[in-house]
């Protein structure tokens, strides 16, 4: 028996077309779905939020203020009142790592940012350009990267002094060469494609081709560095305060901590403990996030 179809039969299988219509798919959304299939990356990713997250709400989830001192408690281990024990002035170790992901996760996404902004750019106008331009920039920055990182950020802050803009400055400087580096990297991937050649043939713009042609295809390799450096410049931080030379007390930053435990590293080892972990544990979530990015940007593993 054939079917009979109403007028009101039509709108409904109308409906359902609309609603079983494909979705586009786009390499940001191709890229999503590799993302979500590596279950290290979702782990890394989840981390990473629940860190931001903790950042967010630190004043509703600190059961202390990171400043208070209470001399009645110095030095008291680990229990139900204080979850992570008690440090040689009486403050919560607990509620200062909390407020210390606030410092170590904004500081190091400044950090990454400035870099970017600098480094990167060179890189960008290096590998485009190439020749002369190229050589006399990466010739610069080979200068700058003969001094390890963690020296040269330690110089800068030696001269600047302590505080959150000297520290952002002196991570930038000691990161812009690998930032350079990695970008121009990037941009060589892109420069002799063939849709690179086309629009120059036809007329187009340096600035245009950079802005509108080159970057967009060149970004998941830049976005992989920039999760990486993010790691790199909360372990430099976290390196530059624990030696006394990245920021000053009482701010609740993560290396301060550490500082601030080493001389009871035997009768109060917990004091070092905690917040070493949670350095481990956040450069190790931007780590499997940024390999996850890696195999998810990679055009090999579509």
């Amino acid at each position: 028996m054939s079917k009979i179809h109403t007028p009101a039969m039509e709108k409904i299988e109308k409906k359902n077309a609309k609603r079983k219509k494909p979705v586009r798919s786009t390499p940001g959304r191709e890229s999503w779905k590799r993302f979500k299939r590596n279950p290290t990356a979702l782990i890394g990713l989840g981390v990473v939020c629940f860190l931001i997250l903790v950042a967010i709400f630190a004043p509703l989830i600190a059961p202390y203020d990171y400043q208070t001192q209470d001399y009645s408690v110095m030095m008291q281990k680990p229990g139900a009142e204080h979850w992570f024990g008690t440090d040689q002035f009486g403050r919560d170790i607990f509620s200062r790592i909390i407020y210390g992901t606030r410092y170590s996760l904004v500081i190091a996404l400044f950090c990454t940012i400035a870099a970017f902004f600098t480094g990167g750019l060179l890189g960008i106008i290096a590998g485009y350009f190439g020749g002369r331009a190229d050589t006399v920039i990466m010739r610069i920055m080979d200068i700058f990267q003969s001094i390890p990182m963690i020296m040269m950020a330690m110089c800068i802050v030696a001269v600047l002094g302590n505080g959150i803009p000297q520290l952002v400055a002196a991570i930038m400087f000691a990161s812009m060469p690998t930032m350079a580096r990695n970008n121009r990297a990037a941009i060589l991937r892109v420069r002799g494609s063939d849709y690179i050649e086309a629009s120059a043939a036809i007329g187009v713009g340096q600035l245009r081709m950079i802005a509108k042609h080159m970057i967009p295809n060149a970004v998941g390799v830049m976005i992989i560095y920039f999760v990486g450096f993010l790691a790199v410049s909360i372990m430099m931080m976290s390196s530059m305060s624990y030696i006394g030379v990245g920021l000053s007390a009482p701010t609740p930053e993560w290396g301060l901590i550490l500082n601030d435990g080493k001389a009871y590293l035997t009768s109060a080892p917990y004091m070092m403990v905690f917040p070493a972990l949670m350095i481990m544990i956040t450069c190790f979530a931007f780590n499997l996030m940024g390999d996850g990015l890696r195999d998810a940007f990679d055009p090999r593993l579509k």
